[in-house]
C-alpha cells in the first residue's frame, strides 16, 4: 500500500477460484488492503462466491470468488443440483438459507468444514429462470444479523441483474465487483500512524470528492464531515485499544451541492505484533437518520422527520430527491412548483444537462426555468385532478420530454396542500421498474408530505424576507468613510424564533475629526425588541449629533427608555473617538467591555467603568473612561450573542474572541470581522459586531481659537486675530474671503444670541475652515426675500457666496456655524509651532 503521494481510486476486481491457493487449515483471513477484501467486512464475511447453474450437467459451477479460497472452508467447486448441499437445496426451493454453525452440522456435503463460521446461500434469478446462487461464509458462528441479511439480499438482486443483462457470462471476474459498486458500497484502508488512506471510487463519490483530485489524506475526507460528527470519526482515525474490535457508526457529510448525506461506516482494526494498530479497514455506504428498512412505515418515518427540518423550498427538493433516489432507486427526479398557469422547476437531479432530454435543458439556461411546454400540456390533467400517474416501462409517450425522463418507468406525483396542487414531482427509472403496492402507498404519502412541506417552506421564506427587510431598515445601510481609520460592522440574526432581534450598531460622524461608535443589545430577539432597538438607535444618534458628550448622550437615552414604560431593557457601549488626537472616551451601560488589538498583535479587554443597563434606573450615572490609541490599533465592540451560548461560558467566549482577534489580519478589516464571527451555523442569539481600525490622520490640521469679547469693537478684534493667524499660516491669498466670513458670522452671533461667542480657525490641506460657536440652539435662517429697502439679511447670503461649503451643526450648549474656503495658491512654508494668544482671548 503506497504511503507517499497521491492515492488513486481502487475498484474491486474479484479473482477466479483457481488463482487462490488452498489452505485448509487457515483461519478466516485478516482483511487485506484490496478493495474486495475490505468490502467483505461489510457483511461480516470471509468469503463470497457465485455458483452458476450448468443445465447440461445438472450441476452448480463455481464461477467467481472474493476473499479466501473456497477450499479453506471445504466448499465444493461443482455440487450436484440433486445433492444435499446447501447450494442445491436453496436453488431447488428458491429460498435463501441462513445457517449458523449448529445448522451447518445437519449437512453432510457442501457445507464449510469448520465449527466457527456461518453460511448464507441466496438463490439468483426468479422462479421461472433460476441462474445460480450467491454463497457467503460468515465469520460469526451465530449467523448473520438482520442488517447484513438485508444487504446480502440486495447484493444477490444486484448480481441477478448483471446476469440478466449477460454481464457476467464472458468471464468469471465481472459479477461481484460491479454488483457491489451498483449498491453504492465504498471501501477504504487507513494507516493511522501517518493519516494516509486508500479509498475506492464509490467511497469518494459518496463523500463528494472527484477521484482525480483526492490526495490520499484522511484530513481531506474529514473536511467533508459535519463538525458535530467529528468526534466519532476521530475515534476511527486514531483508534485506541478499546476500539480494536468491529466498529459501526453513522455520520453526515456535506456534498458539493450543499446537501447533507448520512453515511454508515463499518471498520476493523488490524494490529501489529506489538498490538498497536497497523491498519483500519472498512466500508461506507449510504444511510439515513432513522434506519430505513424495507417497510413502508420506516420510510414514512424517515421522510417525515427530514421534511420537518426543511426550512426552504430547496431543502424540500433535496430531501425528496434523496427519498426517491436512495429508497426507490430513481435515476431522475424533477420537482416543480405551480405559479399561476405554469410550473417552475426548483430541483433537477442529476444536475448535469446531458442526463436529461433536450426539451428539459432550457432549465439550465433560464433564470426562472419552467417545465417544457409539451410536458406541461401532457400533465394538465394530472394537475387538475390531483391524481398520481404511474407509467410502466416501454410506455409510448407522445411527448418526447416525458419519454426521456423514465424509459424504465415514470411516476408523476401531484403535491397537494390546503386543498390544491402546489407542485409536481417526476421520478424516472432507466431500467424496468415495477410499482408494487407498498411502493405506491409510499409515493402517495411522500407526495402529500412534500406538498405540505413546500407550503411551510414558502411561509418560512416570507417570514425570513420580512424579518430581513425589517432588520435592514433598522440598521445603517452603510458606514461613513472616516479620516484616519476604517470601520466595518456585521450583524447575524438568531436561528430560532423570528429572525429579527434587538442588537444594533451605529457609526456617527460628529465632526471632521470626531466619530462616535455605538453598539447595543435590547433584551430578546423579537419584533418588540426590534422596535425598541430602532427607537434607541435613533435617540442615541439624535443626542450625539446635537453635540452632547458621551455620558450625557447615554443619560438622555436611559431616561427616554425609562419613560417608555416597557418591560425590556437595553445594554449599550458608546465610544467617542478623536481621530486627530488618537483618544477614545468610553461610556458603558451594562454592556460587554470593548476589546482592543494593539499594533504588536496583543489583545486586551479594556477596563471601562460602567453603569446599569438602560431603562432600569432613571437617575443612573454613566462615568466616562479615556483610552489612548496608537496607529494600527483595532477596536472591537461585540454583543453577547458572539461570546456566550448555553454551552459556552462568557469568559471562554471572550477568550476565544480575543484569540481570533489576535490571529486575524488587520490589513483586511472585513476579513477580520468574518474571522471573529467564526462558524455561521445555528445561533441561539443574534450577533452584532463593530470594528474600527485606527490608522491615524496622515495630515493633522492646524488650529487656532479666539474667545470674542462682547465690546463695541469685538468684530475688529476678531478680524485682527484672523489676519494674524492667516499670515502666520502663510495663506494670505484667502484673507479677503476669510475676513469677510468672520465679520459676518461674528456679527450675527453677537446681535442674535446671548452668552459666549468663540471663533475657531482650522487649516487642513488647502482649506481654511471658519467656525463660530454661540449659545443659541437655533440654526441661522437665510431671508426669503431681500430687496433694496432691507436693512439686514444679506450677511448669510454673502457667506454662502464666498464659501466653498457652508452649514450649521448643533454642539453642546448651542450651535456652530461653519464655512470652508479653498486657498487659491498656497505657498509651502514652515508654520510656527504654536499660535499666539492675545490678551483677553484663548487659543
Amino acid at each position: 500500500m503506497p504511503h507517499d503521494g497521491r492515492t488513486g481510486s481502487r475498484v474491486w476486481e474479484p479473482s477466479a477460484p483457481e488463482t487462490r491457493p488452498a489452505d485448509p487449515g487457515a483461519p478466516p483471513p485478516t482483511p487485506g488492503s484490496t478493495a474486495s477484501e475490505r468490502a467483505l467486512t461489510f457483511a461480516g464475511a470471509a468469503l463470497a462466491a457465485v455458483y452458476l447453474l450448468d443445465r447440461q450437467s445438472a450441476e452448480l459451477r463455481l464461477a467467481e470468488t472474493a476473499g479466501c479460497a473456497p477450499s479453506a472452508y471445504g466448499l465444493p467447486e461443482r455440487p450436484a443440483l440433486s445433492g444435499g448441499s446447501p447450494m442445491a437445496h436453496a436453488l431447488r426451493t428458491n429460498r435463501a438459507r441462513w445457517l449458523n454453525s449448529a445448522a451447518l452440522g445437519a449437512y453432510g456435503e457442501g457445507a464449510p468444514a469448520r465449527a466457527d463460521v456461518s453460511l448464507a446461500v441466496l438463490p439468483l434469478g426468479t422462479e421461472s429462470a433460476r441462474l445460480g446462487c450467491l454463497v457467503v461464509v460468515g465469520t460469526d458462528a451465530q449467523g448473520f444479523e438482520a442488517e447484513r441479511r438485508r444487504f446480502l439480499e440486495r447484493y444477490a438482486d444486484a448480481v441477478t441483474g448483471l446476469l440478466h443483462t449477460g454481464a457476467g457470462r464472458p468471464g468469471p471476474s465481472s459479477l461481484l465487483g460491479p454488483a457491489l459498486r451498483n449498491l453504492g458500497v465504498g471501501s477504504f484502508a487507513l494507516v493511522p500512524d501517518i493519516g494516509q488512506v486508500e479509498a475506492d471510487e464509490t467511497l469518494l463519490e459518496l463523500v463528494g470528492i472527484e477521484p482525480d483530485t483526492f490526495d490520499g489524506k484522511a484530513e481531506t475526507l474529514l473536511a467533508h464531515a459535519l463538525p458535530e460528527d467529528m468526534h466519532a470519526l476521530m475515534s476511527v482515525l486514531e483508534p485506541s485499544t478499546q476500539t480494536f474490535g468491529r466498529r459501526e457508526l453513522d455520520f453526515r457529510v456535506r456534498c458539493p451541492t450543499g446537501e447533507t448525506r448520512w453515511l454508515s461506516l463499518w471498520c476493523h482494526v488490524v494490529t501489529r505484533a506489538d498490538d498497536l494498530p497497523e491498519q483500519v479497514l472498512g466500508v461506507v455506504t449510504a444511510a439515513s437518520v432513522l434506519r430505513r428498512g424495507a417497510d413502508d412505515v420506516s420510510r414514512i418515518q424517515w421522510l417525515t422527520a427530514e421534511l420537518d427540518e426543511a426550512a426552504t423550498a430547496r431543502d424540500v427538493g433535496r430531501i425528496v430527491v434523496t427519498a426517491l433516489r436512495d429508497q426507490l432507486g430513481a435515476d431522475r427526479v424533477a420537482l416543480a412548483e405551480t405559479q399561476g398557469d405554469r410550473l417552475t422547476v426548483g430541483v433537477l437531479h442529476p444536475p448535469e444537462p446531458a442526463a436529461w432530454p433536450e426539451a428539459w435543458r432550457s432549465a439550465w439556461r433560464a433564470e426562472r426555468p419552467g417545465v417544457p411546454a409539451g410536458v406541461l400540456s401532457a400533465l394538465r390533467a394530472t394537475l387538475r385532478d390531483g391524481r398520481m400517474e404511474l407509467w410502466p416501462a416501454r410506455t409510448a409517450f407522445e411527448e418526447s420530454g416525458l419519454a426521456g425522463v423514465g424509459t424504465g418507468g415514470l411516476a408523476v406525483l401531484p403535491l397537494p396542500a390546503k386543498g390544491r396542487v402546489v407542485g409536481l414531482c417526476l421520478a424516472g427509472w432507466d431500467q424496468p421498474h415495477e410499482f408494487v403496492p407498498e411502493e405506491r402507498s409510499f409515493l402517495t404519502a411522500a407526495a402529500a408530505l412534500a406538498g405540505q412541506a413546500l407550503v411551510r417552506a414558502h411561509v418560512h421564506d416570507a417570514e425570513e424576507e420580512l424579518a430581513t427587510m425589517l432588520q435592514r431598515s433598522l440598521l445603517p445601510r452603510r458606514l461613513p468613510d472616516l479620516p484616519g481609520g476604517t470601520a466595518v460592522a456585521r450583524y447575524l440574526p438568531a436561528r430560532r424564533g423570528l429572525q429579527v432581534g434587538g442588537d444594533w450598531y451605529d457609526v456617527i460622524a460628529l465632526t471632521e475629526e470626531r466619530v462616535a461608535l455605538v453598539i447595543g443589545d435590547v433584551q430578546g430577539h423579537s419584533a418588540a425588541a426590534a422596535t425598541i432597538m430602532g427607537q434607541m438607535r435613533t435617540a442615541v444618534r439624535a443626542y450625539a449629533v446635537e453635540g452632547h458628550p458621551p455620558d450625557v448622550v447615554i443619560s438622555h437615552a436611559n431616561r427616554l427608555l425609562v419613560g417608555m414604560e416597557t418591560d425590556l431593557f437595553a445594554t449599550c457601549c458608546y465610544a467617542e473617538v478623536d481621530m486627530e488626537e488618537g483618544t477614545i472616551l468610553f461610556v458603558r451601560a451594562g454592556h460587554l467591555s470593548p476589546l482592543v488589538r494593539h499594533p504588536d498583535g496583543s489583545t486586551e479587554e479594556v477596563q471601562v467603568e460602567g453603569g446599569p443597563p438602560l431603562g432600569v434606573l432613571a437617575e443612573a450615572d454613566f462615568p466616562m473612561t479615556s483610552v489612548a490609541l496608537a496607529p494600527g490599533t483595532v477596536l472591537a465592540l461585540v454583543t453577547d450573542g458572539l461570546v456566550e451560548a448555553s454551552d459556552l461560558p462568557m469568559d471562554d467566549g471572550m477568550h476565544r474572541t480575543r484569540t481570533a482577534l489576535a490571529a486575524a489580519e488587520p490589513a483586511d478589516p472585513g476579513g477580520m470581522a468574518d474571522a471573529l464571527l467564526g462558524d455561521h451555523g445555528r445561533r441561539e442569539d443574534d450577533v452584532a459586531l463593530l470594528l474600527l481600525r485606527y490608522d491615524g490622520m496622515k495630515t493633522r490640521p492646524i488650529k487656532a481659537g479666539w474667545a470674542v469679547w462682547r465690546l463695541p469693537d469685538a468684530v475688529m478684534h476678531a478680524r485682527r486675530f484672523t489676519a494674524r493667524t492667516l499670515r502666520r499660516w502663510k495663506v494670505e491669498d484667502a484673507a479677503d474671503a476669510v475676513l469677510l466670513v468672520v465679520s459676518e458670522l461674528v456679527t450675527n452671533a453677537l446681535v442674535h444670541t446671548q452668552g459666549p461667542v468663540r471663533v475657531d480657525l482650522v487649516l487642513r490641506g488647502d482649506r481654511v475652515r471658519v467656525c463660530v460657536s454661540d449659545s443659541s440652539p437655533r440654526a441661522p435662517a437665510k431671508p426669503v426675500i431681500v430687496d433694496w429697502e432691507s436693512t439686514g439679511g444679506r450677511g448669510l447670503l454673502l457667506v454662502e457666496a464666498m464659501s466653498d461649503s457652508f452649514g450649521s451643526v448643533p454642539v453642546a450648549g448651542g450651535k456652530q456655524v461653519w464655512s470652508e474656503i479653498v486657498v487659491p495658491r498656497r505657498r509651502p512654508a514652515q508654520v510656527d509651532p504654536a499660535p499666539l494668544t492675545p490678551a483677553g482671548g484663548s487659543s
